[in-house]
């Protein structure tokens, strides 16, 4: 049976800290405090050499019912009691995997990385929503571990758990792990035209079709064709969907 150690890999053992990691996290929490009154989503910090959450932001979504502080305490057992069993093993997965792709990478471009992956969490009354976690590393040691890292947490627009994928800042490529392989496959970035970005933006709005017409000076059927061709590269149904998944994999 898994425990709550499992989700701290030997890859990444955080023993001691220096005097000069210390003083790199002086009164670092203060912005992220300012950043959670900002957004909707959950937002929370791992420290991996206590192997336990630093911080909870009192955004309700991750909480499932708790406040941010008792969440905080619990640490990693709220997984064990809020993520379903099949996502537990997922995480537990992604998890190794993670460090794994991560120890290739030279410790210069580390902090320039994120993992985003999906997963159900359930609330207090077992109904389960699909979450997309976003996990990118805040300070390393001098050996290029990761001590602290920061999670944000929003609903997931796509349709079941998984969807792991590696980004690089300022990079197209986007890698993304196959879970039947256990490999890592390299593909490009999605890319919008102008005039996708500009649907999705006014529909970010509440824009109708129509009114999007009117104020980009085309005819609707030409915004119902842009939405269409918009729809297949995101491999979504709606509008809705549509922003969300841009929106969670930057695109806007």
């Amino acid at each position: 049976m898994s425990d709550v150690n499992d989700f701290f890999s030997f890859r990444n053992t955080v023993n001691n800290i220096s005097s000069n990691d210390q003083q790199k996290t002086a009164n670092y929490l203060e912005p992220i405090r300012a950043f959670a009154r900002t957004t909707y989503k959950s937002i929370y910090i791992i420290d991996y050499q206590q192997k336990g959450f630093e911080y909870v932001s009192d955004n309700p979504l991750f909480l499932c019912g708790h406040t941010a502080e008792e969440v905080q305490e619990m640490g990693y057992a709220f997984y064990f009691k809020y993520v379903i069993e099949a996502d537990l093993n997922l995480l537990l997965k992604i998890n190794e995997a993670g460090f794994e792709f991560y120890e290739r990478i030279p410790i210069e471009e580390r902090k320039n990385y994120t993992i985003s992956y999906d997963y159900h969490l359930k609330n207090q009354e077992g109904k389960t929503i699909l979450i997309n976690q976003k996990l990118t590393p805040m300070f390393l040691t001098n050996e290029g571990k990761i001590w602290k890292a920061l999670c944000i947490i929003s609903l997931s627009a796509e349709q079941n758990s998984g969807n792991i994928a590696i980004y690089k800042k300022g990079d197209n490529k986007i890698f993304k792990y196959d879970l039947e392989g256990d490999f890592w496959k390299t593909t490009e970035q999605i890319t919008l035209t102008n005039r996708e970005k500009e649907i999705l933006l006014f529909s970010t709005r509440g824009y109708t079709i129509n009114e999007i017409a009117e104020s980009i000076f085309v005819s609707p059927d030409t915004v119902k064709f842009h939405r269409r061709k918009l729809f297949e590269k995101l491999d979504v149904v709606n509008i809705s969907e549509a922003i969300a998944y841009a929106t969670n994999n930057k695109l806007i």
